[in-house]
């Protein structure tokens, strides 16, 4: 029967994968859906949020529509820097990429949360604590173990000078 960890390293960089292509497929929607109606039901929330109760000019709506695209094409940037991570961890096997990874969330996260809870758009705090309950969890555990394989091959190949 093999080793918990062997089997549970692929399924999590499986996951990590899955996450950025998720995220590629969010930027081009942000991106490209802003005028299909599609994103209305979450632009009435962020209309609610910056107009209140009053009618929210056209040119308002427009703005919103513009800053979601451009934040849709930033997340479809940040998605391929995350599968490039991904990959360069799980064919190297160092805990760098994992590490570098969690640090963008890290920075990401409570900025957009302490925003978000500004403007009142609790929305954004349910979703921002997901992706913190469902990335982190994977990338500690592949950081640990990546640094402890990491950290067993080289105390292999360290000469012995006693």
């Amino acid at each position: 029967m093999p080793a918990p960890s062997t089997s549970l390293r692929p399924a999590l960089v499986l996951w990590l994968y899955a996450a950025a292509i998720v995220h590629m497929l969010a930027g081009l929607a942000l991106t490209w859906a802003g005028h299909s109606g599609l994103l209305d039901g979450y632009l009435q929330t962020l209309e609610r949020a910056f107009w209140g109760a009053d009618a929210v000019p056209a040119a308002g709506r427009e703005q919103q529509v513009w800053w979601l695209a451009l934040f849709g094409a930033t997340l479809q940037s940040y998605s391929l820097f995350m599968l490039a991570l991904v990959h360069i961890g799980n064919r190297l096997k160092t805990p760098l990429a994992w590490g570098g990874l969690m640090a963008g969330i890290v920075v990401w996260a409570p900025q957009d949360m302490l925003l978000s809870a500004h403007q009142q758009v609790w929305s954004h705090l349910w979703f921002d604590s997901a992706a913190l309950l469902v990335l982190l969890p994977p990338l500690l555990w592949l950081y640990r173990h990546d640094q402890r394989i990491s950290s067993s091959d080289t105390s292999l190949s360290e000469p012995n000078h006693a």
